[in-house]
């Protein structure tokens, strides 16, 4: 068996191997399923995280006591996860807006997300 080193070969020609990684379906599906989990576990956290900032931003006005240092503090602090959970919205749909011009139909499909990460 000859190997030509030098031919060139398409990127999405080869099959992803490693930890995690299992061998099934063509190579550009198994990019769609990482990319997925990635991106639909990320995002999850961000919400998540931006959720508890504006809890803990509510606690902030409400043990303020009417300082004002305090106050602006807390009222900065919401508006900034108020704002970030805008951007992560935001880049979620733009995220899905280029994977569908690039074909990727089922890129955040959560229902293949959570599944992907149960343990067998």
């Amino acid at each position: 068996m000859k190997i030509n080193l030098f031919t060139p070969k398409p990127i999405l020609a080869y099959t992803l191997e490693g930890p995690g990684i299992k061998p099934t379906g063509t190579p550009a599906t198994q990019v769609e399923k990482i990319l997925s989990t990635a991106i639909g576990f990320l995002t999850v956290i961000a919400v998540i995280f931006f959720v508890i900032q504006i809890i803990l931003a509510g606690y902030g006005f409400i043990s303020g006591q009417g300082d004002e240092k305090k106050i602006e503090a807390s009222r900065k602090k919401l508006t900034d996860s108020i704002l970030g959970l805008t951007i992560v919205v935001v880049a979620f749909g733009l995220a899905a807006f280029i994977s569908n011009l690039l074909g990727l139909s089922d890129v955040f499909n959560l229902t293949k997300v959570v599944d992907s990460l149960k343990l067998k």
